[in-house]
């Protein structure tokens, strides 16, 4: 038997009223758009001071405010030599690890001749 009375039971809750009062949810997408403005647009941000806007599933940069053709121009020149450094740095790499996996090669064999010049001299003895 519990302390103060009856066991727990929650109020009955009131049923709801009507969704909307306002008779919007009646009208077509293109007059509420026109009336309520929601033509959306590709997301966009302001970064740093330039604009950036998402099209094609990648961000453009829109050249606004202090963002100059000849800054632009710049970027892309060193964007390109950045690019053409980072390649030729890829074939260095793939060069040296060409000339070391040579060496441990050549380094392997000589160890084996030395190998079967010892196992030689001591059949000899």
């Amino acid at each position: 038997m519990p302390l103060f009375g009856n066991t727990f039971s929650p109020k009955k809750i009131p049923p709801r009223k009507s969704a909307s009062l306002s008779s919007l949810h009646t009208l077509d997408r293109s007059t509420r758009e026109i009336e309520l403005g929601l033509e959306y647009g590709p997301p966009a941000m302001n970064l740093g001071g330039q604009s950036w806007k998402f099209e094609e599933g990648q961000w453009i940069s829109e050249l606004v405010g202090n963002g100059s053709s000849k800054e632009c121009q710049r970027l892309k020149k060193r964007n390109v030599q950045l690019e053409e450094e980072n390649n030729l740095l890829k074939l260095k790499i793939e060069i040296l690890l060409d000339m070391l996996t040579e060496t441990t090669v050549e380094y392997h064999l000589m160890e084996k001749e030395a190998e079967d010049i010892k196992t030689q001299i001591r059949r000899k003895k």
